[in-house]
C-alpha cells in the first residue's frame, strides 16, 4: 500500500519514485518482520493522534496573531494517519494468513508422512475448520466400484466425528464443483441466486458455504465442503484461495493413503488367492505337476500322488527325470517341442506303476510363459482307466441290451442313422430380419448382434424342455418330444415357449434399439415328422423331416411381426389349458389361410397373452 502526501511534501522526488529505504526497512518489505512492523506502525499512529490535536491547537493559536502553519501541514499528517491506519490493518491481515499458511504446511507435512487414509482424511478436515473457521466439514471421496462420490469423514469444529444424521450439504453445489472441477465460495447462499431457491439451502438454513475440488494427478479424487449455518460472509477470496492450495497437497496426500490402502488389500487378496489355489490343487481330481525351466519339480499336488504312487516329499525340488523316470521317459519329446517352439501337446498313454496294473493316463503338457519366455512346465494327469473299463464294457453289453434300454444309456449316439415317425411340436421363429438391423454396424457387431437375439430364443426353447434344432440366419428351429427329449405335453410347453420368447425378443430389441415393430414373428404346429440322424458313419446330425416340419415354417412366414400363431391341431392338444382363465392366455378370432405348397386353407390361431 503507497502513501499518498500533498504535492509540496515530494518535491525533490521525481514522480513515480519512492524515497530509499535503510537495510532494516527492506527487510520489512521483504516479510521478515510483519508482526514488528504492524507494532511499530500502530506506535507511530498512536504518536499521530497525539500530534494532529497539537498541531490543531497551535493552528488556532497562531491565527490569533494572524499567522498559521505552513499549507497542507495538518492535512497531510491526517492523510498520513489514515493510511497508516489502512497499512496497520493490511499488515495484521498479512501476519494472520502467514500464520495461517504456515499451519497449513505444518499440517500438508504430516498428511503427506502418514498412509493411514483415515488418519489423514480426520486431520485434513480439521485442518480446513480451523483455517477458515466453518462450523462443520466433509469430504466426499470417489467410489473404486461405483464411481460415485461418497461420504469418507464428516467433522465439526470441535474435532468431533459427525454420525450420518448430521451429513448435511448443498448436494447442488457439491454436484457443480463435480461437474465443473472449479471452487464454489458464496457468503450467504440464502441470497445467492444461484443456490437460493435449493431445497437443502432452504430447508437446512445454509449461509456460508465453500466447496473446492481434490485433484490429484490430474484426476478430481473428491471434493472438500465446508459450511457454516449461523454467520454470513464468513469465506472471502483469501480463504478460497487458502483452501484452494490446501487441497492440491491434501489430495496428493489422500491418494497415496488410498493407493497404499489399495496395496495392502491386493496383497491381502494375493496371499488368499495363494491359499485358495493351494486349497484347488488338493482338492482337485486331476493330478498336477509343475516344473521350472531346468525341469525341477516345483510343485505335486495330493491326487498326482494317488495317481503315481509317489509322495510329495519323494519329488519335490528332484528333477522330473530322476524323481520320475517313467513319466519323464514318456513325455520327452512333448516336453522338448514346448521348450523350442512353446507347443503344448496332449498324450494319452497306458503307464507302468509299481505293484498295480498299468494306469490309462491322459497328460496334457502346457508351457509356464513369463513376458513371452517360457520358465517351466505344466503336466495335468488324468486317470481314465475306469472310463475306458467302463465303455469296453458298455460295448460288450451292447450285444445283449434291449435297444430301448441302449437308447438311455447311448442318448443321440444311439440313434442309427435313419429315423423314426413320431408325434412332435415344432416351433420356428424369425428373431429380427438382419436387413433390419442398423445398416453401419461393423460385420462382427452385426454378427454379435444377431447372436443375442438366437441366444435369448434358444433359451426360451430349453427352458421349456425343447431341443433345438437349427439356426438359419435370424431363425431358429426347435423341436418338443423327440427321443431326445420325450414329452406327452409337448404342444403346450411350445406354445409356453413361444409366448416366452415373445416378451423377452421384444425386451431386448428395445434395450438395443432395434426396430420394434420388426420383431420376431412365431409359427407352432403340432404333427407327426420323422426324426433321426442324418450323414454317414462319421459325421451325424440328428434332425426332423416331413410335412409337419414344413407347415410350421409356412405359419411362420405367414405370421405378422409381434404375432404368434398356433395351428389347429396345436390348439386341438391344449386348448383346455389356452382357454383356462388363470393362464390368463385367449385366442383371437381364428382364420383361414393359404400356405405355399397346400391345396386346401389352413385354420391357425392368434395366441394372446393377457398383460
Amino acid at each position: 500500500m503507497s502513501l499518498r502526501f500533498p504535492s509540496e511534501y515530494n518535491q525533490g522526488v521525481p514522480a513515480g519514485k519512492c524515497l530509499p529505504l535503510d537495510e532494516e526497512e527492506m527487510m520489512v518489505e521483504r516479510g521478515t518482520g510483519r508482526t514488528d512492523l504492524a507494532a511499530e506502525a500502530q506506535r507511530l499512529g498512536e504518536a499521530l493522534d497525539a500530534l494532529i490535536p497539537e498541531l490543531r491547537a497551535q493552528r488556532e493559536l497562531l491565527r490569533q496573531f494572524g499567522m498559521s502553519l505552513p499549507p497542507g501541514t495538518l492535512s497531510g499528517f491526517e492523510i498520513i494517519r489514515e493510511e497508516l491506519g489502512f497499512l496497520i490493518e493490511r499488515l495484521r491481515a498479512d501476519a494472520a494468513e502467514l500464520e495461517r499458511y504456515r499451519a497449513l504446511a505444518g499440517t500438508a507435512a504430516m498428511l503427506t508422512s502418514s498412509l493411514d487414509v483415515q488418519e489423514v482424511l480426520n486431520e485434513a478436515m480439521d485442518t480446513v475448520i480451523a483455517l477458515t473457521g466453518a462450523e462443520r466439514g466433509y469430504i466426499m471421496l470417489r467410489d473404486d466400484d461405483t464411481g460415485e462420490m461418497v461420504f469418507s469423514v464428516a467433522r465439526n469444529m470441535d474435532r468431533e466425528t459427525l454420525d450420518s444424521s448430521g451429513f448435511i450439504v448443498s448436494r447442488t453445489i457439491v454436484e457443480q464443483v463435480i461437474a465443473t472441477g472449479e471452487p464454489v465460495v458464496t457468503t450467504n447462499a440464502q441470497d445467492d441466486p444461484r443456490f437460493a431457491t435449493q431445497q437443502s439451502v432452504v430447508f437446512y438454513a445454509l449461509r456460508s458455504i465453500l466447496c473446492v475440488p481434490l485433484v490429484a494427478r490430474g484426476v478430481m479424487v473428491g471434493v472438500v465442503y465446508a459450511d457454516n449455518r449461523v454467520k454470513d460472509a464468513l469465506f472471502g477470496q483469501d480463504e478460497l484461495a487458502l483452501l484452494v492450495a490446501f487441497a492440491d497437497q491434501a489430495a496428493v496426500a489422500i491418494e497415496n493413503a488410498l493407493l497404499f490402502t489399495r496395496l495392502q488389500r491386493a496383497l491381502a487378496e494375493a496371499s488368499e488367492m495363494s491359499e485358495l489355489l493351494d486349497n484347488v490343487l488338493a482338492s482337485i481330481a486331476s493330478g498336477v505337476i509343475t516344473t521350472d525351466v531346468n525341469l525341477i519339480i516345483t510343485l505335486y499336488n495330493s491326487a498326482a500322488e494317488a495317481i503315481l504312487g509317489q509322495s510329495r516329499g519323494d519329488v519335490l525340488n528332484r528333477s522330473l527325470r530322476a524323481a520320475l523316470p517313467v513319466l519323464y521317459g514318456v513325455t520327452q519329446p512333448a516336453l522338448a517341442a514346448i521348450f523350442d517352439d512353446g507347443r503344448g501337446d496332449t498324450i494319452e498313454v497306458d503307464l507302468p506303476m509299481a505293484g498295480r496294473d498299468p494306469a490309462s493316463l491322459v497328460l496334457k503338457l502346457t508351457p509356464l510363459r513369463v513376458r513371452d519366455q517360457t520358465e517351466g512346465v505344466a503336466i495335468v494327469l488324468d486317470d481314465v482307466s475306469e472310463i475306458k473299463q467302463r465303455d469296453a464294457t458298455l460295448a460288450m453289453v451292447r450285444r445283449y441290451l434291449p435297444p430301448a434300454m441302449v437308447d438311455q444309456i447311448q442318448s443321440l449316439d444311439g440313434l442309427a442313422l435313419g429315423g423314426e415317425r413320431r408325434m412332435i411340436s415344432v416351433l420356428f421363429v424369425e428373431t429380427l430380419p438382419i436387413d433390419a438391423l442398423a445398416a453401419e454396424l461393423h460385420p462382427a457387431a452385426l454378427l454379435e448382434r444377431v447372436n443375442r437375439y438366437l441366444t435369448a430364443s434358444a433359451e426360451a426353447i430349453h427352458r421349456r424342455r425343447g431341443l433345438v434344432d437349427k439356426f438359419v440366419g435370424s431363425e431358429v428351429m426347435g423341436l418338443f418330444n423327440t427321443q431326445l427329449n420325450p414329452d406327452e405335453d409337448h404342444a403346450w410347453q411350445a406354445v409356453l415357449a413361444a409366448l416366452t420368447m415373445l416378451d423377452e425378443l421384444r425386451a431386448l430389441s428395445a434395450r438395443l434399439g432395434d426396430p420394434a415393430q420388426l420383431c420376431c414373428r412365431i409359427g407352432v404346429h403340432s404333427g407327426v415328422a420323422t426324426l433321426g440322424n442324418v450323414g454317414n458313419a462319421t459325421r451325424r446330425e440328428f434332425t426332423a423331416i416331413g410335412d409337419t416340419i414344413n407347415l410350421a415354417k409356412r405359419l411362420q412366414e405367414h405370421a405378422t411381426y409381434g404375432q404368434l400363431i398356433i395351428s389347429e391341431d396345436t390348439y386341438r392338444l391344449c386348448r383346455d389349458r389356452i382357454e383356462n382363465a388363470e393362464t390368463r392366455m385367449h385366442i383371437s378370432q381364428h382364420a383361414t389361410i393359404q400356405v405355399r405348397g397346400r391345396r386346401q386353407p389352413v385354420t391357425v390361431y392368434e395366441v394372446l397373452c393377457a398383460r
